[in-house]
């Protein structure tokens, strides 16, 4: 509406607006000129009516239901020319188009009606036509980054570039796996992102339901999937309007994302791209503060508080981010790794490793995590580990992967046919790492089974996945899952109550509880 306010032949009418605001928001689709009282039912949405309202109903109350009407089919807004039949607006008519907040303006002038269909109709048409072309460009630009094999984070890059906000790509347990946001906005966005993650999911499924468009409020969701596998979600934060349409844009993100998934073999491709950049850049000290790093980094699927944090270079093999996150996952960590430092030799690997508040890493579990990490066809004489002092917050952690990079740089001696050890601490890893957690159908059941569970005991600080980990652990005998739940059996027995509700489910059920055990071994073996 306010394009076509800034039209010169409706300037020429010397228009007023009486109701504006968000109505003039609307967006125009077509120009109607009638002076019909039924023109409402030839109306599909989205028209301007122009009217000298010679036709229109003389009485108040037929006024008001013909406003009604208008606003009920849909029409953008209403442009009435005073003097043929209408010296003054109908003050029925203002106040049932402010009550229906539908845009009403006068033209205190006569005006060609032809001249200023044929302007309004230009402009709409010009613009359909400059959207189609910035669609081609869109699909031509992603097109040749598919072609190109280029990697997920600067598939991300260019969206942000394109649709000039923030971008960020996450996987289906709602971690940060690529992101192009300012330096100066990291600690608000990613705090908490997991929560405010599937809150705006959430917001967009409801709007989605009601028929309306299907956005987490400000945020715009794409699903970056194909053939019926899902691998994750495009995000994209508030920004200008796009020539093409900004979820047009998001889309063809997406599907370059989702061919180069389906056309690579490398399937640890979104963990080396996105979190390599994580540990480069804070060693590169390419982040504005330690709360936007830590906030990124938990973002990411890496735990910082109630956690204690190593760095380690680990030598003498190709160490993907999978195979590290993996056999952290196998000692109740996480980890994210980063690409081989400067003067350290190659092959070899930056690792950010965190684990459970208390746990400390002796030189068994360093020598075990590195065999691990680097996969059962390395060469386990060349491997070399090198671990800093551990910490308990970004900083020390910081500290500690500089120090570790200074003892990589070191020279290697051979003390045995072992791997290596430089500066390790506590408790050995002898678990068999899992791939279970990185199949998608299986992040899927685990997120569908689980969902209102995350979001009650996220949003409350509650205790439910704990007591159905109890139940499932003692199946059968309620009485000493409670005792393992620390509460009382009337405590117990209420949990148990709300978490049937919340799935609308039977937990006596065996093939229930089988799906809920499988879901939460995903869970926690994910460290969450």
């Amino acid at each position: 509406m306010r394009e076509v306010l800034a039209l010169e032949a409706v300037a020429q009418g010397v228009p007023e607006v009486l109701v504006g605001d968000a109505a003039l928001d609307a967006r125009v689709r077509w120009l109607h000129v009638s002076d019909s009282a039924g023109v409402a039912r030839l109306l599909n949405g989205g028209e301007l009516l122009l009217s000298t309202g010679s036709s229109w109903p003389s009485e108040p109350a037929e006024l008001r239901a013909f406003v009604a009407g208008l606003s009920d089919a849909g029409s953008a807004g209403i442009v009435l020319e005073l003097g043929t039949h209408y010296r003054y607006p109908p003050t029925v008519v203002r106040e049932a188009a402010r009550e229906r907040g539908l845009a009403l303006i006068v033209l205190h002038r006569e005006v060609k009606f032809v001249t200023v269909t044929e302007a309004v109709h230009s402009r709409i048409i010009t613009g359909q036509t400059d959207a189609l072309r910035a669609r081609d460009e869109v699909r031509e630009r992603f097109t040749a980054l598919v072609l190109r094999g280029s990697p997920a984070d600067f598939i991300v890059h260019q969206l942000a570039q394109t649709l000039q906000a923030p971008v960020v790509l996450e996987n289906l347990g709602h971690e940060v796996v690529a992101a192009e946001v300012p330096l100066a906005l990291e600690e608000e966005l990613f705090t908490d992102w997991e929560l405010r993650s599937r809150s705006a999911h959430r917001r967009a499924e409801l709007r989605d339901e009601r028929g309306r468009p299907g956005s987490g409020e400000d945020w715009l969701i794409v699903p970056v999937e194909a053939r019926g596998i899902r691998w994750g979600n495009l995000i994209a934060l508030p920004g200008p309007d796009h020539a093409a349409g900004r979820a047009a844009v998001l889309e063809q993100g997406a599907i370059a994302l989702a061919v180069g998934r389906l056309a690579g073999a490398d399937d640890d491709e979104w963990g080396r791209v996105g979190r390599r950049r994580l540990v480069d850049g804070l060693l590169a000290g390419r982040f504005a503060g330690l709360g936007g790093a830590t906030a990124r980094l938990e973002a990411a699927g890496l735990p910082l508080h109630s956690a204690h944090l190593y760095g380690l270079v680990i030598s003498g093999a190709a160490v993907t981010a999978e195979a590290a996150d993996a056999a952290a996952r196998a000692i109740g960590g996480r980890a994210v790794a980063g690409s081989t430092a400067e003067g350290v030799p190659a092959p070899s690997a930056t690792i950010l490793l965190s684990l459970p508040a208390g746990t400390v890493l002796d030189d068994d579990a360093a020598r075990g995590f590195a065999r691990a990490a680097a996969g059962p066809g390395a060469d386990v004489e060349r491997l070399t580990v090198s671990v800093g002092r551990g910490g308990d917050d970004l900083e020390q952690a910081l500290a500690s992967l500089h120090e570790a990079v200074d003892l990589a740089r070191g020279r290697r001696r051979r003390a045995g046919r072992e791997v290596q050890l430089r500066r390790a601490e506590h408790r050995p890893l002898v678990q068999l790492v899992t791939a279970l957690r990185d199949d998608p159908r299986v992040l899927e059941h685990g997120e569908r089974m689980l969902a209102p569970l995350v979001m009650h005991d996220l949003g409350r600080g509650g205790d439910l996945l704990d007591v159905l980990e109890a139940m499932l652990a003692h199946p059968g005998n309620r009485t000493a899952a409670a005792s393992a739940s620390h509460l009382s059996r009337s405590v117990f027995y209420q949990r148990i109550s709300l978490i049937e509700e919340l799935l609308d489910a039977d937990l006596d059920d065996g093939e229930t509880q089988t799906a809920l055990h499988l879901a939460l071994l995903v869970r926690r073996s994910a460290g969450r």
